[in-house]
């Protein structure tokens, strides 16, 4: 009898302890879990979004504090507009900004030296013209000598007048040589020489007959140009005389001068 009795008892132990033990078990995870996040709370602090925002959150907090890298690359060109800015850019820019030529600076700098005018060459003085008439003293040949030299530094030419002071021809050139216009002429292009052949100067008749050589009657006055190394250029003597006017004598003048 005691022994039947028992029996149930024990079932009831065994069916009963399974019973309290699960409850139990299903407790101690979510005791657990109370705890972590109790410890989470304290050591982040609360938060004020609800709890279903938490992954949410988290999600935006990541891509906050690690920006993608289109982001990143726009940051960096903003940042540093020199090395984004393209090389068309950077050109046109420098292109845009001219840099001053050395003689914009220098004209426009006034505590330096002032600038040196441009030299220019000096026109060289006219030659001088020798007045009316022969002089039966003079040395022809040391004069035509030095017209010689005097051409070959200046590039005139040389002009030999042969006459006599009894010629009504040399007389009427004389005049003209006297003009204003025909003495720019001379002194601009000739070095004039006047040699007197009308004397007893066996000198002077010897240079007449060096540069005109042709020999013959003379007719005065004999006009002979020479250039600068010494060569006869035109002898009256065998050309004729121009006419003895200022129109025709300084034609005559104009065409051997170059």
């Amino acid at each position: 009898m005691s022994s039947r009795m028992l029996r149930p008892v024990r079932a009831d132990r065994r069916t009963t302890s399974p019973r309290s033990a699960a409850p139990l078990g299903r407790r101690l995870p979510l005791v657990a879990a109370a705890v972590v996040a109790a410890g989470l709370t304290a050591a982040c602090g609360p938060s004020s979004e609800p709890a279903g925002s938490a992954a949410a959150a988290t999600a935006g907090q990541s891509s906050q504090a690690f920006p993608s890298e289109s982001q990143s690359a726009t940051a960096s060109a903003v940042a540093s507009p020199t090395a984004s800015a393209p090389p068309s850019a950077s050109a046109s820019a420098s292109a845009s900004s001219p840099t001053p030529s050395r003689a914009q600076s220098g004209s426009g700098s006034t505590g330096g030296g002032s600038a040196k005018p441009a030299r220019t060459s000096a026109a060289p003085a006219p030659a001088r013209v020798p007045g009316p008439g022969y002089d039966s003293s003079a040395d022809a040949q040391k004069q035509i000598d030095a017209a010689l030299r005097a051409a070959k530094a200046d590039g005139r030419m040389v002009l030999l007048d042969f006459g006599a002071n009894w010629c009504g021809n040399c007389k009427a050139a004389d005049k003209v040589f006297a003009q204003s216009q025909t003495a720019g002429i001379l002194g601009a292009s000739y070095h004039l020489v006047k040699v007197d052949i009308g004397g007893n100067s066996p000198a002077n008749s010897a240079l007449l007959r060096k540069y005109s050589p042709s020999g013959g009657t003379y007719t005065m006055p004999v006009l002979v140009v020479v250039s600068p190394s010494g060569t006869v250029r035109t002898d009256t003597h065998v050309t004729g005389n121009p006419s003895l006017t200022a129109e025709g004598i300084n034609s005559f003048l104009r065409k051997w001068a170059a």
